[in-house]
C-alpha cells in the first residue's frame, strides 16, 4: 500500500473508532465514518467492503499492534510472574490512553452479530497464545503449579483483565485503569503459585 493510501486507510479506521464509540456500531453509518474521515463515501468502499469489514480491520490493525508490542515486552521479562505483570499493565496502560479505542472493543463488539464476533476472535488468538506462554513458561520454571489447566487459566486471566476495563468505561472512566495493575496481578499469583 502506498504511503497515501495507507495515510488514507488509517484515517479511515480513527474515524471509525471516534463514530463507533460516540454513535454505537448498529448507530453508525458509512456516510458518517466518511464525513468523520474527510473522504468521500465511495472513498471508503475502496479500502473496505461494508461497516463490519471496518470492524474486523479496526479490530485487526489496533490489536495485531497492540500485540506486537505486548510479545516484545513478555519475551523480555526475565520471569514469569514479570511478564504476567508487564503484560497486565501494558494491557490497562493501552486501553486507558485509547478510551474510544477501548470503547469499541470492550462496549461495541459484544453487541455486533456472532459471525462478525467469531472473525474478531481470530485476530484475538495470538494474545491468548501469548497469556498462555507465560502460564507454560511459569509452570516449567516452578514458579506456577504444575496442575494449572493452562488452556482454562489463560481465558480467566484476559478475561479478568477484559472485565476491568469493562468495568472502569461502564463507571465513565472515575478512576485510573493502570492503578488496578497491583491488585488484578496479586489475584492472579495467588491463584498461579507454586
Amino acid at each position: 500500500m502506498s504511503v497515501g493510501r495507507l495515510h488514507k486507510f488509517e484515517g479511515i479506521l480513527a474515524a471509525a473508532v471516534k463514530v463507533f464509540a460516540e454513535h454505537g456500531y448498529h448507530g453508525s453509518q458509512i456516510s458518517r465514518i466518511a464525513k468523520e474521515a474527510d473522504v468521500a463515501d465511495g472513498t471508503i468502499y475502496l479500502y473496505f467492503k461494508n461497516k463490519e469489514d471496518i470492524l474486523v480491520s479496526l479490530f485487526r490493525e489496533r490489536l495485531g499492534g497492540l500485540i506486537g508490542k505486548f510479545e516484545a515486552s513478555v519475551r523480555a521479562s526475565e520471569t514469569a510472574e514479570a511478564a504476567l505483570r508487564i503484560l497486565c499493565e501494558l494491557h490497562f496502560a493501552e486501553l486507558e490512553r485509547h478510551p474510544l479505542l477501548a470503547h469499541v472493543t470492550q462496549i461495541e463488539l459484544r453487541q455486533s452479530a456472532l459471525e462478525l464476533r467469531k472473525e474478531i476472535g481470530k485476530t484475538l488468538k495470538p494474545y491468548l497464545v501469548l497469556i498462555e506462554s507465560v502460564l507454560l513458561e511459569g509452570m516449567a520454571s516452578g514458579a506456577f503449579r504444575p496442575e494449572l489447566d493452562v488452556k482454562l487459566s489463560r481465558q480467566l486471566i484476559f478475561g479478568a483483565m477484559d472485565e476491568a476495563v469493562s468495568s472502569w468505561l461502564l463507571s465513565d472512566r472515575k478512576y485510573s485503569l493502570s492503578a488496578q495493575v497491583e491488585g488484578t496481578v496479586d489475584f492472579f499469583l495467588r491463584a498461579l503459585r507454586a
